[in-house]
């Protein structure tokens, strides 16, 4: 057997393991539905906490949008942190106010210590000043549909969730954006094992002859929508506990899913019909954003990151490569043009069921050619002075590990 078959063929391999987590993924990661809570004040309160840095073109839909919310009982409270634009006044403007004892008010962001990224340091001083039995951490560029808290605090309360982690949809505009964003769906279903970690939070008498690491892994979680109950944030010790990582939802989730054995629960759901987010707007700001988050994902785990990228590239990008000059294949040249067919097909399906862009799913080779060189340009900043977002640059404390020092370099642009 030559080399060129021995690869297809673990190709093929690769793309249905791929697949068959994405079927066992597919029906945990349900879609919660409104609810009606009673007007007694008998619902649990809920502080959304947004941390804000500059977010004057983005946070007025925001606020209007968690304004009108069905539910019965929440406060709505942002921080500014330092911003150099109209970000206090417009939420000022919106009827918030900094009287400590007002339903929705906007908090001063203090100055930021050394070791924290700045996200986490707002985030922490939200939670701080948070009167909820449940926190959602929310971003200043997502919207909610009025029945959305309800929705996601009845799924909370029916699973039991110490952290529900909605996904929302990623609304894109730009064909970077449309390109690249969508890859998150692919990695959400295609990479994480969801079922896996379901069946030990039901038995976690099996999940405690399991490694705290080996549990960490099976975590993740989405900063734009992060529900805690707020007993179960501070077991963990909070945002304090993921002080110095850039992608400290990622964090916060395999914390949480390190303690299944605990009966802590995280639950991550598809919240693409009752949440919407445009991260970026740009393909500067695409490059910037996971330039920032990439290398930062695998924290100590430099051998995790290339090993990632090398089953990327074998498995969800060379395909098109061979595809298009079947001379590499020879009498095997049909087999990379299924596996084309192949991953076209899994991409439409995740595009129709999260509602992301159908012209991403076509560009997909695209897409993960420039996701590949995002994380290359990741890595060598990581590794050299450091990635710079909203104003500030976070630099490596050592060769391989979570970002820790912080560097201020003045107002965000």
């Amino acid at each position: 057997m030559n080399g060129v078959l021995v690869y297809h063929l673990a190709v093929s391999a690769f793309l249905l393991l791929v697949s068959v987590q994405v079927a066992l993924n597919w029906r945990l990661f349900v879609a919660p539905r409104p609810r009606e809570f009673a007007q007694d004040g008998t619902a649990p309160l809920v502080s959304v906490l947004i941390p804000a840095r500059n977010e004057a073109r983005r946070i007025t839909p925001c606020l209007r949008s968690l304004l009108v919310q069905d539910y019965p009982n929440y406060e709505i409270v942002v921080l500014d942190d330092h911003s150099d634009d109209a970000t206090a006044r417009i939420v000022l403007d919106h009827g918030f106010d900094r009287d400590a004892d007002s339903p929705h008010r906007l908090l001063e962001g203090r100055s930021l210590p050394p070791g924290w990224t700045g996200k986490s340091w707002a985030c922490h001083q939200l939670a701080a000043a948070a009167k909820g039995e449940y926190l959602l951490f929310t971003d200043a560029d997502t919207l909610h549909e009025p029945a959305a808290l309800g929705a996601f605090v009845g799924h909370a309360l029916d699973t039991d969730a110490a952290l529900l982690s909605a996904w929302p949809r990623q609304l894109t505009g730009t064909w970077s954006e449309r390109a690249v964003i969508p890859l998150v769906y692919v990695l959400l279903l295609g990479a994480l094992p969801h079922y896996l970690l379901r069946r030990l939070q039901r038995r976690p008498e099996y999940a405690r002859g399991v490694s705290r690491t080996t549990l960490e892994t099976l975590g993740a979680a989405n900063g734009q929508f992060v529900l805690f109950r707020r007993d179960a944030y501070q077991r963990i010790g909070g945002h304090a506990a993921v002080r110095d990582h850039l992608v400290e939802d990622v964090a916060l989730g395999r914390l949480v899913a390190a303690r299944t054995g605990e009966g802590m629960r995280l639950i991550n759901c598809d919240g693409s019909r009752l949440v919407h987010c445009r991260m970026y707007t740009s393909f500067a700001e695409v490059w910037e954003g996971f330039t920032k988050n990439l290398r930062a994902a695998f924290a100590e785990s430099g051998s995790s990151f290339w090993l990632f990228g090398v089953l990327q590239t074998g498995g969800l990008l060379l395909p098109f490569v061979f595809a298009c000059l079947p001379g590499l294949s020879g009498r095997w040249w049909w087999i990379p043009v299924l596996q084309v067919g192949w991953l076209y097909a899994l991409r439409f399906v995740l595009a129709a069921r999260f509602r992301t862009s159908r012209l991403g799913a076509l560009l997909h080779p695209v897409g993960q050619g420039l996701s590949l060189l995002i994380g290359l340009n990741s890595w060598r900043l990581s590794a050299q002075k450091g990635v710079t977002w909203k104003g500030r640059t976070y630099t490596m404390t050592t060769a391989a590990s979570a970002p820790g020092v912080v560097e201020e370099d003045g107002p965000a642009l």
